[in-house]
């Protein structure tokens, strides 16, 4: 078993021969489980080169040579819930040599993407999504008179999910033939939470046999569960699912991280890792989820009613020492973002405190919640959203870049744009105090730090940075680098504007009637962003200025590291800085 990264290429010389799931038919079963040691230690150092989740997919080795070997893919369908653990699938589909390249800008991508390989079925960035996916290539194929198989592996933590259930109900009502996989390893991130993991915690083989378990009465048949790390019973099993008609569910029980110590002994840290760095680099600075873990734990020493909300990402979210600090006051709901939001309006009405702390990129899923349920009412829930913006090397289904979208047509709702780690907090502070529902978006990554007048925080009020000539430049968020050096070298002034709604229209007014043009800048989509607000209100002023948006462009941006996709936006230094001067 593997104790550390490797650093060296290891030999692999029976998977350096598979090039295609075909190529598995012809091993026997002995070179079957040589492959899957090959595979682990190939994969281990791989992901030690580039970064990116690590113990999922080293938990379901057994499990993807077993299904390509039995599959016809990719004429068969094939979908990994969540795409952590799809790296096995990808080395044996053809990628292997370009596994290197993955998480960066023109290679591999870091989920399973269609117009990557035939054999990936479906992508597959966000959870839950396998199970209806994969029952409507089931129901098409039916309708469509073809013989297929349609497969979703779907991990303990995903299914925790509404729409997983939504997708069973369906399938059992439809009666497709479609074969739902179990990949349960007691983990989403951290340690999986609620009823449905303490059910599936429990030894299925001690239950009478007359119990109809919960997938039984949806009207799958049940199989497991089973060790997903024996080979042998793994292929036998999934051979004769594969042989029966109508849904069928496979329970199987793996390890996360399998085959690599510490990430057997500490699953949350090794669900994924940064590439091995060099051994001098220095510490990371503090990030915005950091800043934020430290202002909520601060908060919730000095107010009682403060509560910590999750939907899965307590890690992500930096949420780990308020966890520890104050167990009772915290709740990670699993993957429930609905739910999230929902519960969190709940505890506004019962006079509590609720903080929700969820990325910008499943706050998508909660949108309804948040419409109907907490800005319809008008209730004190703080919306704590991270990684807004550009996220780097997790790719287009990670970006935060229509959280504003979504949030600033609601009345009643107030959205923050802080540039530091000390606006950061003057903003959560502001938020949580505010008399209705509040967000505060920033970005993941480090936090810049800047002296800021803490007295000097005001509902709706952004702060002149710089006064210069012609142009003026609109700050929305932690792009306050780059404006400030393009300030200084276009003799610019520059705003802080911190807020997105309300707009500091006075400020706004102010600098439109003293310059020639204004310019927005916002790590965000540029189609309804906080610059279409802006442009909209100027048109409506008695003055010649001039309105540049610069943004995300309307497309969906590759995966690279975060400079490389600010480049890619047009948001870095230099880009800001022509895109203006061709506009003056």
């Amino acid at each position: 078993m593997a104790s550390q990264l490797p650093d060296q290429r290891p030999l692999t010389p029976l998977l350096d021969r598979i090039d295609s799931p075909a190529d598995l038919t012809s091993l026997s079963f002995s070179q079957l489980e040589q492959l899957a040691a090959e595979l682990r230690s190939f994969m281990l150092y791989t992901v030690g080169q580039t970064g990116g989740h690590l113990g999922a997919g080293l938990g379901v080795v057994e499990l993807t040579i077993a299904l390509l070997r039995l599959l016809k893919l990719p004429e068969d369908q094939l979908i990994w819930d969540v795409g952590h653990q799809s790296y096995p699938h990808k080395i044996l589909t053809g990628r292997r040599d370009a596994m290197l390249s993955m998480r960066q800008k023109g290679g591999l991508a870091p989920f399973p993407h269609r117009d990557e390989s035939p054999f990936d079925s479906f992508g597959t960035g966000h959870s839950s999504t396998s199970i209806s996916a994969a029952l409507g290539m089931a129901i098409g194929a039916r309708l469509q008179g073809k013989e297929r198989h349609c497969v979703a592996v779907i991990g303990d933590g995903a299914l925790t999910a509404g729409m997983a259930f939504e997708a069973l109900n369906h399938a059992a009502h439809e009666r497709a033939n479609l074969l739902v996989i179990l990949n349960d390893n007691a983990m989403s991130i951290s340690p999986n939470t609620g009823g449905l993991a303490t059910y599936l915690a429990g030894d299925r083989q001690s239950q009478d046999s007359s119990t109809v378990t919960l997938f039984e009465s949806l009207n799958f048949r049940y199989r497991g569960p089973i060790n997903g790390h024996d080979l042998k019973g793994v292929l036998l099993a999934i051979e004769e699912c594969l042989n029966s008609t109508g849904p069928q569910f496979l329970h199987l029980r793996t390890q996360k991280g399998r085959g690599f110590n510490p990430a057997e002994r500490d699953p949350v840290r090794y669900h994924a890792v940064a590439k091995i760095a060099p051994k001098d680099q220095p510490p990371a600075p503090k990030s915005f989820s950091n800043c934020f873990s430290e202002w909520l734990v601060e908060q919730a020493y000095s107010d009682d009613r403060v509560v910590a909300i999750t939907p899965a990402m307590r890690e992500g979210s930096d949420l780990i020492k308020f966890s520890e600090q104050f167990p009772k006051r915290f709740f990670d709901v699993a993957i429930a973002e609905q739910h999230a939001a929902t519960l969190a309006a709940g505890f506004a009405c019962s006079g509590m405190k609720p903080v929700l702390a969820i990325y910008s990129t499943f706050l998508q899923r909660a949108y309804d919640q948040v419409v109907h349920d907490i800005a319809l009412q008008n209730l004190d829930v703080l919306i704590a959203i991270d990684r807004a913006g550009l996220v780097g090397e997790d790719g287009a289904s990670h970006g935060g870049l229509f959280d504003l979208s979504m949030l600033l047509p609601l009345p009643n709702v107030v959205v923050m744009t802080p540039a530091t780690a000390q606006e950061q907090q003057l903003a959560l502070t502001f938020g949580l105090n505010h008399a209705g529902p509040a967000a505060v978006r920033y970005p993941r990554g480090s936090a810049s730090s800047s002296p800021i007048d803490e007295t000097d925080f005001e509902l709706g009020k952004g702060r002149i940075i710089r006064r210069g000539k012609r142009t003026a430049i609109l700050n929305f968020g932690a792009l306050l680098e780059q404006t400030t050096e393009v300030a200084h070298s276009l003799d610019a002034s520059l705003a802080d504007m911190r807020f997105a709604k309300p707009l500091d229209l006075e400020l706004i007014e102010q600098l439109a009637v003293d310059h020639e043009l204004l310019v927005c800048v916002e790590d965000h989509a540029i189609i309804s962003g906080v610059g279409a607000q802006v442009s909209s209100f100027v048109a409506q002023l008695e003055c010649n200025v001039k309105v540049l948006c610069l943004g995300v462009p309307d497309e969906w941006l590759a995966h690279g590291s975060r400079s490389e996709q600010l480049e890619m936006a047009g948001l870095n230094t230099n880009l800001i800085a022509s895109s203006i001067q061709a506009h003056l």
